[in-house]
């Protein structure tokens, strides 16, 4: 009865005020390319890979702009395919782990939070990341699970390190094509209008890059505002995110391979 209560509060509080989107751009500091989603509101935040030659110029150019700036952090993927220098590996001792965090965070300055490059491997191991939660908690950084796996316990051990979180509701341009990336901007937006709020992520395409300038400046018109992603953690909406979906029980002791992840 109390958690009913709880979940009543927190959508009667969600439907008070305006819906509420969060956008993360991915994948940032590849190349210099990617300096052109600088061009976005300042309130979209950028998702920046630890150990490039553009990291520290994109995460100092940001918080310039008073941008909120993400680690975003790689880790090991089912697939085991071109994944980046220094990725997190569930082989690796705790120790070993706490090290390439500390390493990844030094060519990253001003990272508020965490979220997740790949990880469809590591996000479902208990005891990798629970050592970055831990890590994550002792130096007050935020998570956004990028749910690159349906199996991930990511977010859930988050919580019980009482690491502020949220998942990832939308991939705008896992295909990026402009009709799949409008078809999921629109799926974000309602999202949002059912649920509050919700959290897209996206990556610097041109294409991609183009369509938000256009269609970020219309989220007025649709009763919509564009808030930082740190609102939506710190704002404990995070948690009443689609209440009626169960967790994934299976472990990826039984899961490995299986169909419904992606690296």
């Amino acid at each position: 009865m109390r958690l009913f209560l709880i979940s009543c509060l927190l959508c009667i509080g969600c439907s008070a005020r305006a819906s509420q989107i969060a956008l993360i751009i991915d994948d940032m500091g590849n190349n210099k390319q990617d300096a052109l989603a600088f061009a976005l509101p300042a309130n979209v935040a950028f998702a920046i890979l630890p150990n490039k030659a553009l990291s520290k110029t994109f995460s100092n150019r940001a918080a310039a702009q008073q941008r909120e700036v993400m680690l975003h952090m790689p880790m090991e993927s089912l697939a085991g395919n071109n994944q980046e220098k220094n990725v997190l590996l569930s082989s690796m001792p705790p120790q070993q782990i706490i090290q390439t965090l500390k390493m990844a965070l030094s060519t990253v300055p001003h990272a508020v939070g965490v979220n997740n490059h790949m990880g469809s491997r590591l996000t479902q191991l208990t005891l990798p990341m629970s050592v970055t939660m831990e890590f994550l908690s002792e130096h007050g950084l935020f998570f956004v699970d990028s749910r690159t796996t349906r199996y991930s316990k990511a977010e859930d051990i988050a919580k019980k390190n009482n690491v502020l979180s949220a998942k990832r509701n939308v991939f705008l341009d896992h295909t990026p094509s402009p009709k799949q990336i409008d078809k999921q901007f629109n799926r974000l937006l309602r999202l949002s209008k059912k649920y509050g709020y919700a959290v897209g992520i996206a990556h610097p395409y041109p294409q991609t890059l183009e369509y938000l300038k256009v269609h970020l400046d219309t989220l007025q018109q649709h009763g919509i505002k564009l808030v930082k992603l740190s609102d939506v953690v710190s704002s404990g909406a995070a948690y009443a995110y689609h209440p009626k979906v169960k967790l994934y029980p299976k472990p990826l002791e039984l899961q490995l391979g299986g169909k419904g992840t992606q690296p």
